[in-house]
């Protein structure tokens, strides 16, 4: 399992909050922008500067995660496709994207699109506070309390002997 981080738009706790536990249970944790991200010195934590356009981060994650993977992002459509992987998809504020809520996400997403196009609704985003970073903390820990194997607990393929 690898942690793969929309980096672009991702807020600086969740950062940290990931970089904690990477280090803490040595899992490969990745951040992709198409602008330069500081990471700590770390064997385990890198980041990837992709071109700048439309969609070219999204689209690297979803090219290079694998079944299995945990996918950081607030991005609907990047949840959608990380899904579609059989990946994990989780957002900043701690809610997981499902294969059955995703869907509905991608639905309410496109007509609020629609509606701030034609300038029938204002945006708002709320600003990220605590109770968001408490939030993402809870379900990441309980996510790789179940997920995540030290390398030594991890079934080993007997023809690598």
């Amino acid at each position: 399992m690898k942690i793969w981080v929309d980096a672009d738009a991702c807020p600086l706790v969740v950062k940290e909050v990931l970089f904690r536990a990477a280090e803490r249970l040595q899992i490969p944790c990745t951040l992709v922008a198409n602008q330069w991200i500081r990471t700590p010195p770390s064997k385990v934590i890198r980041a990837i500067q992709v071109e700048a356009g439309f969609d070219v981060a999204d689209n690297r994650i979803v090219q290079e995660c694998s079944a299995g993977d945990l996918v950081i992002t607030a991005d609907i459509p990047l949840a959608a496709g990380v899904v579609a992987k059989k990946a994990f998809a989780l957002n900043p504020r701690g809610e997981f994207y499902t294969p059955e809520s995703i869907g509905n996400r991608l639905m309410m997403r496109n007509l609020m699109t629609e509606l701030r196009e034609t300038g029938q609704v204002q945006s708002y985003t709320a600003g990220y506070g605590p109770k968001d970073k408490q939030a993402f903390s809870n379900q990441l820990d309980r996510f790789l309390a179940r997920h995540w194997k030290k390398p030594e607990e991890r079934e080993t393929d007997p023809s690598d002997s």
